[in-house]
């Protein structure tokens, strides 16, 4: 073994760092191999020869970084200030790149193993209590490059995703803003939300606390899938949410048809209007699930679409006309003694629901021959025939 002073082992540490330097060759040929075993850099997510020369860099640096020199004289720290400088721009270019996280990490790690192979190769036997004193440095700075490096990416992926979301913003601002849409806008918006402008969408809309509990949901996302999306937008004070349906062809929504709604939003009283086609149709869209919106009672606890509401909004659209169906029918109801009235409404109600006198009699635990007569008593104080259709219709709307 050498048997060296303190002096003489900066000496020899000096002269092995040395070596290192004319073997940077060497390094980064080791690390292209074993890089090349991690998938996403297999894959060409970062440019081979970019790959290269920030390995030759990324290895210059470090060895820089193991001078002696720099330990005892704390003033000569240029070489840590611009491997911090050279890390962080490393970090911000690989989260730009789109390399994951786990990538990253596999990669960097790569950079201690290879320089400490290195040593131990161009080392004599000597040397090794020598090497047991530097490992530690070796591992430092290793480490303070990583960590840095760690650091920059992660900051660079949140300044990205802060980005991403803004522009998502601005361009479903743009859908909303417009009752009609220009093919080149549809094109634009379908490419910054990332999803298939073409595809079929739904939509709901709720105001008050109904939308802070959609707001909420949306966060938590519909399918467990990255690709498929909530999207939200605020505007006079009501909140919309919308997403994109998967094609017939490839993977297919839970329940499988185009009125699926995400589990989170499904028990929230708002307007629902499913399946529409195409970024183009959401303008109408949101108009028709605010209006659905306005029609929600307090005994409603879930979306309420247009197929469900269509008596209702009838309703509103006639009295908005000065024509009250209830005030009417309120009126041929009001000569019924006793309980006659609640019974009537009850038999007409179920058989509105049914259509059928037989189904009605059972789930009134009453003779057929007793729903017969209710019907036809109802049509003699109201003049309505629950067999005419548009009468029949009449009478839904004013019960709505």
């Amino acid at each position: 073994m050498h048997n060296l002073d303190f002096t003489g082992e900066d000496a020899r540490w000096d002269s092995l760092v040395e070596r290192l330097r004319g073997r940077l060759n060497v390094l980064v040929s080791s690390f292209m191999a074993r890089v090349a075993e991690i998938p996403e850099y297999a894959e060409g997510r970062v440019n081979l020869t970019e790959m290269q020369d920030t390995a030759r860099e990324t290895f210059s640096r470090l060895v820089d970084g193991l001078r002696d020199e720099l330990c005892h004289h704390p003033g000569k720290g240029d070489a840590s200030d611009t491997l911090r400088q050279f890390s962080s721009e490393l970090g911000a270019k690989r989260a730009r790149a789109g390399v994951s996280s786990e990538a990253l990490t596999s990669a960097v790690r790569l950079d201690f193993s290879i320089l400490w192979a290195d040593l131990l190769e161009i080392s004599d036997p000597g040397d090794a209590a020598l090497l047991t004193t530097r490992v530690d440095r070796v591992w430092r700075v290793v480490d303070e490059f990583a960590t840095q490096t760690h650091a920059s990416y992660a900051m660079e992926r949140v300044r990205m995703a802060q980005e991403e979301s803004n522009i998502r913003r601005e361009f479903i601002s743009r859908l909303f803003s417009k009752s009609e849409l220009s093919a080149a806008t549809v094109s634009q918006a379908g490419a910054a939300l990332a999803t298939d402008a073409e595809a079929r969408f739904s939509i709901v809309a709720a105001s008050g606390d109904a939308a802070s509990k959609l707001r909420t949901a949306a966060a938590q996302g519909g399918w467990n899938q990255p690709h498929q999306r909530l999207f939200t937008h605020e505007f006079g004070g009501s909140t919309y949410v919308f997403w994109a349906l998967p094609r017939a062809t490839g993977q297919s929504a839970p329940d499988g048809g185009q009125d699926y709604i995400p589990a989170a939003i499904n028990g929230i009283p708002c307007g629902f209007v499913p399946g529409f086609m195409g970024l183009r149709g959401l303008p109408p869209a949101a108009r028709t699930a605010e209006r659905l919106a306005l029609l929600l009672q307090p005994d409603d606890h879930g979306p309420l679409t247009a197929g469900a509401a269509w008596a209702r909004l009838a309703k509103q659209q006639l009295q908005g006309a000065g024509l009250d169906l209830w005030a009417d029918l309120d009126a041929s109801l009001a000569n019924c003694r006793g309980g006659e009235r609640e019974r009537l409404e009850e038999t007409v109600r179920h058989f509105l629901t049914t259509g059928s006198i037989t189904t009605t009699a059972q789930e009134l635990f009453c003779h057929r021959n007793t729903i017969l007569n209710r019907l036809n008593r109802f049509e003699e104080l109201t003049g309505i025939s629950l067999t005419v259709p548009d009468q029949a219709a009449r009478l839904v709307v004013a019960w709505a």
